[in-house]
């Protein structure tokens, strides 16, 4: 499994990461393709070719951490995992009240991952 440094390195990769891609909206169209039409806002899966590479929080063990996502219609691959410092994963926790769940990455988780990624 990649480490953030090993996404860092890799320009395509990094390219290729859709920061707006959520969870939900994820399933909505790489499982639910007969549901596409009704919500498409700048997604439309033409094949089984079609993938997008997205993060987010899983947040269903004791400490919340981050996954790099590769999903097309047939597979989700986990492709990196990476730990939150405390004070990101305090914020988060707080965000979603301690709640259990796959989450968007938004506010403070991004800011930290971004600035992680893309800082020199």
């Amino acid at each position: 499994m990649m480490q953030l440094e090993d996404i860092k390195a890799n320009a395509d990769l990094l390219n290729a990461i859709d920061w707006e891609m959520t969870p939900e909206e994820a399933v909505r169209l790489y499982l639910e393709w007969g549901n596409n039409w009704a919500h498409a806002k700048r997604y439309v899966i033409r094949s089984s070719d079609d993938e997008t590479h997205y993060f987010v929080v899983y947040a269903w063990e004791e400490e919340p951490y981050i996954l790099l996502i590769r999903r097309n219609s047939s597979e989700a691959e986990e492709l990196a995992r990476i730990e939150l410092p405390k004070e990101v994963k305090a914020a988060f926790r707080e965000s979603v009240g301690d709640n259990h769940g796959v989450y968007a990455v938004d506010g403070k988780v991004r800011e930290w991952l971004q600035g992680r990624l893309y800082d020199a």
